[in-house]
């Protein structure tokens, strides 16, 4: 008879660590969202395809790609994206190559909207985060987090990743 190794429970310093990151995350998502609301009417998640898509070539992603970039499930995106359009800021085009494609394009008044809205956001982000931290604390965040982001991602094929649901 075998016998499973128990759960490898957090120790108090982890489990204030852990407590203090959860905490931290919720009420930086809050605040930011808050603000993008307030200057822009806009949740985050829409103000983060915004700057995808204002950086990717000629201002598109395909669809596929911009739920795999934006870290979300292709339903949740095809509503993003319909939220987006009804305001005028995004429009959908066919994909000449893939019928079943269809890319994600910023519209002008789309770009303007981000234009406008980006130095509020950098300036709660800055304000909410990094003015915060010594330059050595925000060097270390950056690791800590493209280590922890690095782990999660999984490699092989078949992993259960948001934009492939």
């Amino acid at each position: 008879m075998t016998t499973e190794p128990g759960p490898r429970w957090l120790d108090d310093e982890e489990q204030r660590t852990w407590q203090a990151y959860m905490h931290a995350s919720t009420l930086l998502d809050d605040h930011l969202d808050r603000q993008l609301q307030r200057d822009a009417g806009m949740p985050h998640i829409y103000y983060g395809l915004l700057v995808k898509l204002a950086a990717a070539p000629r201002r598109r992603l395909r669809m596929t790609e911009l739920a795999m970039d934006a870290k979300i499930t292709r339903s949740r995106l095809s509503h993003a994206v319909a939220r987006l359009e009804k305001s005028g800021w995004v429009i959908r085009e066919s994909c000449p190559s893939d019928k079943r494609g269809q890319f994600a394009v910023l519209t002008d008044e789309g770009f303007e909207v981000l234009r406008r809205t980006a130095p509020g956001h950098v300036e709660a982000v800055r304000q909410a985060l990094f003015d915060r931290l010594t330059p050595e604390q925000q060097k270390s965040l950056g690791e800590i987090m493209r280590i922890v982001a690095q782990g999660l991602q999984p490699r092989e094929a078949g992993a259960d990743l948001p934009w492939l649901r």
